[in-house]
């Protein structure tokens, strides 16, 4: 999976908000249908939603499209893929999955829904949102090729507030042990690491120190639930040209060294030896990726 920093969602029945998430500059966007829908207007926003992912296609615009479905036990899930597995459509928003059969389930859909409607190569976004999740989230991760990125949530109010019962705080030492659980278990699959969610909308140097906090402890990008949080986000986990130059620059020295017969050598007043030179190596394969999604 592209190494998403921003991944914004909207409600799909709301078509007329697509076009404020491409302003707004989101790495990815998630058209949902499950919480924020109501239920009456369940099944007319399986159209808006493959409606949405052609427009946003013929615009020309290559930002990641994702959607939410409804749960497997809702006996939506099927209805719903049939609509919106379209061409242009990036991936799946896979929630309420608990175990590796959860996955597999959505596997068989999906197989089914690309060989019918002419798509491949669809990826997951998965929620860690139960306690049972939380256990089994290095057997979801590895669950499937299909499963992309994982997300460590964080959540005031939604679903895993409620499943672990913690009383949330902007520091998130409440979250730190489940989500560096679903953060080791991302690295172990070799996936995309997200965290979410800030609920404060407002309130923007708290989201910034919110996320700063997130990629310290590893993660790549962040959930976002309005568009004026996006450029904080991007902002956030974007590597600065400092951060660049320095990577850059171990690396050259690094390998000027191994070149004159030193494996190891002092930059920049650090002791520098060839871990540091495969970090900073795999630092700038990222800051490209990222780099290449943001233009």
């Amino acid at each position: 999976m592209r190494p998403y920093r921003s991944v914004l969602f909207l409600p799909g029945h709301r078509t007329t908000w697509v076009d404020k998430a491409l302003q707004a500059n989101a790495d990815a966007i998630v058209l949902d249908l499950e919480d924020s829908v109501p239920s009456g207007e369940k099944v007319a926003a399986r159209d808006a939603v493959a409606g949405s992912i052609r427009r946003v296609r013929e615009s020309g615009s290559e930002v990641g499209l994702f959607v939410r479905v409804n749960p497997l036990d809702t006996r939506l899930t099927g209805g719903d893929l049939e609509k919106v597995v379209v061409p242009g459509l990036t991936g799946v928003f896979a929630p309420k999955i608990e175990r590796s059969t959860d996955v597999l389930r959505y596997d068989a859909l999906l197989d089914h829904f690309e060989e019918r409607n002419g798509v491949s190569g669809l990826e997951y976004i998965v929620p860690v949102e139960t306690v049972r999740a939380i256990h089994g989230c290095l057997e979801i991760a590895t669950a499937s090729p299909r499963v992309g990125a994982m997300i460590g949530p964080t959540a005031e109010h939604a679903d895993i507030a409620k499943a672990v019962g913690y009383e949330w705080t902007p520091e998130g030492t409440e979250t730190l042990y489940h989500r560096s659980r679903i953060l080791l278990a991302c690295r172990e699959a070799g996936i995309h690491a997200l965290t979410g969610l800030w609920e404060d909308l407002a309130n923007l140097d708290g989201l910034r120190e919110f996320a700063a906090r997130g990629r310290q402890l590893g993660f790549r990008g962040m959930i976002a639930i309005h568009p004026s949080h996006v450029a904080a986000i991007n902002e956030v986990f974007s590597p600065s040209t400092e951060d660049v130059a320095f990577h850059r620059g171990l690396v050259e020295a690094y390998e000027k060294a191994q070149a004159e017969g030193t494996g190891a050598l002092r930059y920049r007043g650090l002791h520098i030896d060839k871990a540091h030179y495969d970090k900073a190596v795999e630092w700038l394969a990222r800051a490209e990726a990222i780099a290449g999604i943001g233009d």
